[in-house]
Parts: C-alpha cells; sequence; structure tokens
C-alpha cells in the first residue's frame, strides 16, 4: 500500500552560493550537486547580518531577526558590557520543531547550528556549531548515547584554518561522516513527517580556501574538488533516499547566506576608536574580550557589520538618550558610506534597524546594520587597532546569492521566507510565546 503520510526533505547547505554551486556542478566531479541543481535552482537573500545563527534562525522560525531576536553569534550584557554566547534559550518565539511538535509531527534533524540546549520534541535532533557538548546538543538522551558511541564529531577543528589544507580536509571528512552516520540512524524506517540535514563543511572550507574552490587554476583545485567529491556523496544519499520515499514529499535545499572572496577584513570598532567613539581599557586578552570603557564610549561594534550606540534607556552606563542616539546613528551611517579601501567604497549599505526589521525584539537590535561590498568582510574585534587586515580568511559571507532548491518550484525572497515555506506546507497555526523562552534582554 503507498504510504500516505506528507513528508518534507529539507538539505541545508551552509554557505553555498548558488553561482559557484553552478560553477562547481559544471566541472563533472560533482554528480549529485548536478542532480540537486536541476531542481528548480534560484538564489535567495540571506537577512542581515549574513551569520549562520540569524539565518537557521530566521529559517526555522519563519521569523525575521526583529521577532526572534538573534542578531549574532555573540551578545553584550547591558549591564557589565560583557560579551556572551548566543544559543537557543535566546530565540523569541516557537520554532517550526516547537510548532510540528505541538501538532504532532515527527521531525528529525541532524547538525542545525545554534539549535543548542535542545528542546524536548516528537522526533530526534543533534544540534551543530557551535555547540561542543552532546548532551545539551542531542535528544532524546538515547540519540545522544549512540552518537558518542559512533564517535559523532558535533564541529571539525579548523583551529590550523588556512595553514594546513590537508588537515583541515581530514576534519571535514570526519564530521561528513558523522553527519552520514547520524542521517542512518534517523531515517530508518521513514518514520518522520520532516527531515533536516544541514552540510556545514563548505562554509569552513570556503572561508581559508574560497580561492582553491572558485578558481580552477588554482594549485589545490584538484584536492579541493577530491574533499567536495566525498561532501558530493552525502548530497547524493539524501537524494535517493527522498526519491524512494513514497507518498506525497517535498525536497528542499537551501544555503544560509552566501560566499565570495576575501579583499580585506574591515574592523568597525577600529573605526570607532580613532573617531573618538569607542574607548577600551589596555590588555584585551583576545578578541572578545570587550574592555569597553562605558562613560567614555558612544558607539561600539559586534561581529560581523552591528553598530550599538550607548544609550541610556538600553545600557546601565549608557550617554545618550534615545533621540540624541537617533541623531548619532544617521550620522555615523553617513561617515560610513564614505569609507574607503585602495579608491574603492567599503560599504555596500548601512541600514538603520527599523529598516530591516520589524517585531518586539525590535528594541534589543543593532542600531546599524553594515553590508560591505563583496570581498568587505565586516569585524568587531577588541585586540586590534588597524581597520584594514587580513587574518589567516580567504573568503567572506555575502547576502547574496544563497542557493535554494525546491521540487515544488517555489520562490522565496529570503532565509526568513523559505521558513515559511515549511509552516505552510504543514499548515501549521501560529504558537504563542512559549513560556520557556526567556524575556531578559
Amino acid at each position: 500500500m503507498p504510504h500516505s503520510r506528507k513528508r518534507l526533505v529539507v538539505l541545508g547547505l551552509d554557505g553555498l552560493p548558488l553561482s559557484l554551486a553552478r560553477a562547481l556542478a559544471a566541472s563533472g566531479r560533482l554528480p549529485n550537486l548536478e542532480r540537486l541543481l536541476a531542481q528548480n535552482a534560484t538564489g535567495i537573500e540571506a537577512e542581515l547580518p549574513e551569520l549562520s545563527p540569524v539565518n537557521w534562525t530566521s529559517f526555522m522560525t519563519a521569523a525575521n531577526p526583529g521577532r526572534h531576536g538573534v542578531f549574532g553569534f555573540v551578545g553584550i550584557d547591558p549591564a557589565s558590557y560583557a560579551l556572551g554566547p548566543i544559543d537557543a534559550t535566546s530565540i523569541r518565539v516557537p520554532t517550526l520543531m516547537d510548532r510540528m511538535t505541538a501538532a504532532g509531527r515527527c521531525v528529525k534533524i541532524v547538525n542545525l547550528p545554534c539549535a543548542a540546549p535542545v528542546k524536548p520534541l516528537a522526533g530526534a535532533i543533534v544540534a551543530g556549531f557551535p555547540e561542543t557538548d552532546l548532551d545539551r546538543a542531542a535528544y532524546p538522551p538515547s540519540f545522544a548515547a549512540n552518537l558518542r558511541l559512533a564517535g559523532y564529531r558535533i564541529e571539525a577543528d579548523t583551529s590550523r584554518g588556512a595553514a594546513d589544507f590537508d588537515f583541515l580536509a581530514r576534519e571535514l571528512r570526519r564530521t561528513l561522516a558523522s553527519r552520514r552516520a547520524a542521517l542512518e540512524m534517523l531515517w530508518a524506517g521513514g518514520d518522520f513527517d520532516c527531515f533536516m540535514l544541514v552540510l556545514t563543511e563548505t562554509d569552513r572550507l570556503f572561508h581559508f580556501f574560497f580561492p582553491a574552490v572558485a578558481h580552477p587554476e588554482h594549485a589545490l583545485h584538484g584536492a579541493v574538488l577530491d574533499l567536495l567529491a566525498d561532501w558530493d556523496r552525502v548530497i547524493g544519499l539524501v537524494l535517493d533516499r527522498y526519491a524512494a520515499l513514497d507518498g506525497p514529499k517535498r525536497l528542499i535545499a537551501l544555503a544560509d547566506h552566501g560566499f565570495v572572496e576575501l579583499t580585506t577584513e574591515v574592523d568597525l570598532n577600529a573605526w570607532l576608536a580613532q573617531k573618538g567613539l569607542l574607548l577600551t581599557r589596555p590588555g584585551a586578552q583576545n578578541e572578545w574580550d570587550a574592555r569597553i570603557a562605558p562613560h567614555q564610549t558612544a558607539a561600539f561594534g559586534l561581529d560581523p557589520g552591528r553598530i550599538y550606540i550607548n544609550i541610556k534607556e538600553r545600557f546601565a552606563r549608557g550617554v545618550f538618550h534615545e533621540h540624541v542616539a537617533q541623531k548619532l546613528a544617521r550620522e555615523l551611517r553617513d561617515e560610513l558610506l564614505t569609507l574607503s579601501y585602495e579608491g574603492a567604497p567599503v560599504m555596500e549599505a548601512v541600514h538603520l534597524a527599523e529598516e530591516i526589521y520589524e517585531g518586539p525584539q525590535l528594541r534589543r537590535a543593532p542600531n546599524l546594520v553594515c553590508v560591505g561590498r563583496p570581498g568587505m568582510s565586516l569585524t568587531a574585534k577588541y585586540d586590534r587597532e588597524a581597520i584594514f587586515g587580513r587574518h589567516g580568511r580567504a573568503g567572506c559571507h555575502s547576502p547574496h546569492d544563497a542557493l535554494y532548491c525546491d521540487t515544488a518550484a517555489a520562490r522565496p525572497a529570503t532565509t526568513t521566507d523559505a521558513g515559511r515555506e515549511v509552516a505552510a506546507y504543514f499548515d501549521l497555526p501560529e504558537q504563542n510565546e512559549p513560556a520557556w523562552i526567556s524575556t531578559a534582554t
């Protein structure tokens, strides 16, 4: 008897631009990527800032950052000005997993970034980067135990980065093997309504070796294609298993952002410091050691292109009231739009928060969100003095050209809209904010 269960398979390909995917498929070395691109491939825009936590959360909540409240990998404590990591407890609206569970649908997820600490759900999940603890990353506990027995790797060691391609390739092959093992564990029997697998290996590779990926004449291009052939085989496994499903079904593949070759990093905190708007105490131990001197600081930045005005109504030792901060934000925007590197403009756009976000979390958004021109990687470190420089990376994120493929031929505009496609496919009702979500700033 044919299976009547309506099912959805989602394949996440972190950081993969549509244009690069087409060029790689044309090499003839990645036949499964070519199969995937035949599924109505198009490009979508990332929500800003163009980071994984922002965009995978936007997809998994079908909401923009002004509603879900995630604006980057790190946040800042409004009392102490200390930086700290953002995790799933920062999400202020129900996720698609929450809504599917409430609707009695089974969802199984492998390697979803920024999804830990995980909560009970109807199905199983192992979260991805930046979590490192399987007990926080996996549900149910029996699944965590099985993953541990299988030697599951949540994340590759990228500490040697561009200095050692062979080491990075070995690490990425280990995480690919882990994703495949988890896929095998959870797919058995087809007992799910929604299955999601995210492959983050492309993002890690592109950060350190984007020129080798993009340029066939590069000395490492052949070795990169060998690594991507292993990645392609995992894509093929998903496509084959999807093809074997009976009954109504749909496949969506998407990237959370695009990628381009790096020209230079642009440190916004160094720029603010040179303008006399950011004062930090000496002795920073690393790039996240934010020794902000609050009473002497008008504005500060957080990665990748976020600028916050030191507002009295928001920060314990703020120096401006909101109406003054709005004026300063506009003045900073005008100045940033004149910033240049080797005679070329740095910025593609500088947005006021209210221009790009809507929702109750707008009050927590950065005052300015900067978008660099292609190749300009906007950062905001606390241990650098130079505005421009290269620091071991060869590729950087882009908000444009993120891959999207859909057997239903939908054409969402953004990662948020792609999440709305999932909600609509399952007719998921809206949910009120659940009690477990923190309301802290």
